[in-house]
């Protein structure tokens, strides 16, 4: 009997070793939106870090090389999966307002929103957030020192990147806003024009505050000399950080969002992002639809009916959960989807004027996001931004820091458009120490068969890019189409569906302006996602990055600590 029984236990322990090495990918994957950055995190892997210290890396070098969408000087949000428990966590680093910050910062004596107030200049930017959670990664779920990976941004810093077609374009459409601070202008223009492709970006400063925080962590950014450079710089442009703004910051860790859709588990961004609970509501509704059954006009339609019912609900109830009680349960609800869906008729719109509600806010123009799969099965998802393309275009000097203008994402005023050209409600109103609200939604999306990783820049539009991404994973493609197709996009108000070339043919165009879509061609394609998908049933692993931007996804042996 012992002899069974220790065969037995012998047989037991043999399968669940097959059922754990099949539950490891065979490889490592990372997707971010710039090769140097995607190169950093695959060099920290090699290193013997985790996924998780390889987001820092990737992290801190698109901080570096994409000063257009994100950096030291703005804030995000890293969801996080831990292999060895299933552990599942949002890190949220967003911005915070400035303790000084008051609900009508942006008016003038008549109560009028003063234009570019919030976006440009010192007076736009909130208190960064993504120093704190780079050290909180490395510091709780990392296995490298935060030094470690810090390295090559500080080189990629030191050295310099080169100039390429999409910073040109960028920099061209901030120019003035970057002549009009000599420490911006200095770093990220050419004598004061737009760089020639080739150029060499070095920042010095910046390496120099990078090294320091990689020597102190928090406290070589939060406190002592980079504190004071920064509050300095900022009081000297007219902005209204202190000391103690600086050292009151701290990330939160929230639970993400889940929801189920036709077998997969969907995990996405908790409050102060609206994305999960935005994702949540959309599928809930389309999943009282086979939209397999239904021709491609039809499916479209409900598609877009549920997006317009979702930003309706984002624009009354969603804000900074540590100020607004966000009813998060109604809003994720089957039973409320089920009664929202009902009110979608197949043969015509439902004007947005007609369905109770507010206008919507605004997430971030210009953001950035990377995809992360170690070979321990670890994952990260992580959606960055300084808001604008080069934020409030401000550099306090002798930092090399450039500001983020994320105060732009709150409600200056209600029923008055930021600079996106939507407008927001009281729920995200300007408070001290609060949040604004925002649409990046980093997103896992697992079943038996397989785990998808995946996100994307885009301001409001991002949540509906994750949304077509995931029901084209629900319709067997991979990540190189979830990335590729043509995209369409309906945010409650203004009441416009806006669609990239190639999404809708000239039929297709017209059967939905019958229905009484308002719809609107965009004169260039929005996003850059950053995917990757592990496919159980197969062992392999794809990644790929958005051909829209100038991103890269690899692949290699690595993590399988």
């Amino acid at each position: 009997m012992r002899l069974r029984s220790g065969a037995f236990l012998l047989f037991v322990s043999c399968f669940f070793q097959a059922v754990a090495a099949v539950d490891r990918p065979p490889v490592a994957a990372i997707a971010s939106a710039h090769p140097l950055a995607t190169q950093a995190g695959m060099e920290i892997l090699a290193d013997g870090g985790n996924a998780f210290d390889a987001a820092v890396a990737v992290s801190a070098a698109l901080a570096v090389v994409e000063p257009y969408s994100s950096g030291i000087g703005g804030g995000g949000f890293w969801l996080l999966h831990r292999a060895r428990d299933g552990f599942e966590v949002m890190v949220d680093g967003r911005e915070k307002a400035p303790l000084a910050a008051s609900r009508d910062m942006y008016l003038d004596a008549a109560g009028e929103v003063v234009p570019g107030l919030s976006v440009d200049g010192a007076l736009a930017a909130g208190i960064p957030g993504e120093p704190a959670a780079l050290d909180h990664i490395a510091r709780y779920y990392g296995r490298l020192p935060l030094a470690r990976s810090l390295q090559p941004a500080i080189r990629l810093a030191r050295e310099g990147f080169v100039v390429d077609a999409r910073y040109r374009k960028l920099a061209q459409f901030r120019q003035a806003a970057l002549q009009n601070d000599s420490q911006a202008g200095d770093i990220f223009l050419q004598a004061g024009e737009v760089p020639d492709e080739g150029y060499r970006i070095v920042q010095a400063d910046l390496a120099a505050t990078l090294t320091a925080f990689a020597r102190f962590g928090t406290a070589g950014f939060y406190r002592g000399p980079v504190a004071r450079k920064l509050v300095d710089g900022v009081r000297a442009e007219g902005g209204i950080w202190t000391l103690d703004d600086l050292r009151q910051y701290r990330v939160a860790e929230r639970v993400p969002v889940q929801a189920e859709y036709q077998g997969l588990r969907i995990t996405s961004a908790a409050p102060p992002s609206s994305g999960g609970i935005a994702l949540a509501a959309m599928l809930n509704m389309l999943a009282n639809y086979d939209l397999h059954a239904l021709d491609s006009v039809s499916r479209t339609h409900v598609i877009i009916e549920s997006m317009r019912r979702a930003y309706r609900d984002r624009s009354i109830f969603l804000g900074d959960p540590d100020f607004f009680p966000v009813p998060l349960k109604r809003l994720t609800s089957p039973a409320y989807a089920g009664q929202l869906a009902q009110s979608i008729q197949m043969d015509r719109v439902t004007p947005s004027s007609s369905l109770p509600g507010r206008d919507s806010s605004s997430g971030g123009r210009d953001t950035t996001h990377f995809s992360i799969l170690d070979g321990a099965g670890n994952r990260v998802a992580a959606t960055l931004s300084i808001n604008y393309p080069f934020g409030a275009c401000v550099v306090p000097a002798g930092t090399g820091v450039l500001l983020n203008d994320e105060m732009d994402d709150f409600s200056a005023k209600p029923g008055v458009p930021n600079v996106h050209g939507l407008v927001g409600a009281d729920a995200n109103a300007i408070e001290p120490g609060k949040r604004p609200l925002s649409s990046m939604s980093p997103t896992f999306v697992e079943s038996d068969e397989g785990v998808a990783i995946l996100g994307t820049p885009g301001g409001s539009r991002i949540i509906t890019m994750v949304l077509l991404g995931i029901l084209d994973h629900a319709a067997g493609n991979r990540p190189d189409s979830w990335v590729s197709l043509p995209r369409y996009h309906h945010q409650y108000l203004p009441d416009v569906v806006q669609y990239e070339a190639n999404a809708f043919d000239e039929d297709g165009v017209r059967a939905l302006a019958a229905l009484g879509h308002n719809l609107k061609q965009l004169d260039s394609g929005y996003g850059n996602m950053q995917a990757i998908y592990w496919d159980r049933s197969n062992g392999q692993v794809y990644a790929a990055s958005d051909p829209r931007g100038v991103g890269d996804s690899r692949v290699g042996l690595f993590g399988r600590q």
